[in-house]
């Protein structure tokens, strides 16, 4: 694993365990409503923008993204 590959592993796991924290449910839980509403996809391919994001505002990005795309389903 490359190290640019550690870096986003490491970015989606502080993500998935401040949006836990945010609306107050298990890891499992979120990682379950990430992949459901490709939340890790778009962490993941938007990573050199969004890691210079602070918490409060990835929680309310991925807040917005849940939103829209609950709709769509």
């Amino acid at each position: 694993m490359s190290e640019q590959e550690l870096k986003i592993g490491y970015f989606l796991s502080f993500c998935i365990e401040q949006y836990k924290m945010h609306i107050g449910v298990s890891g499992a839980k979120v990682a379950e409503m990430f992949e459901k509403y490709g939340i890790l996809n778009y962490l993941y391919d938007n990573y050199e923008v969004l890691h210079t994001q602070g918490s409060n505002w990835l929680n309310a990005e991925i807040d917005e993204l849940i939103e829209e795309r609950s709709k769509q389903c």
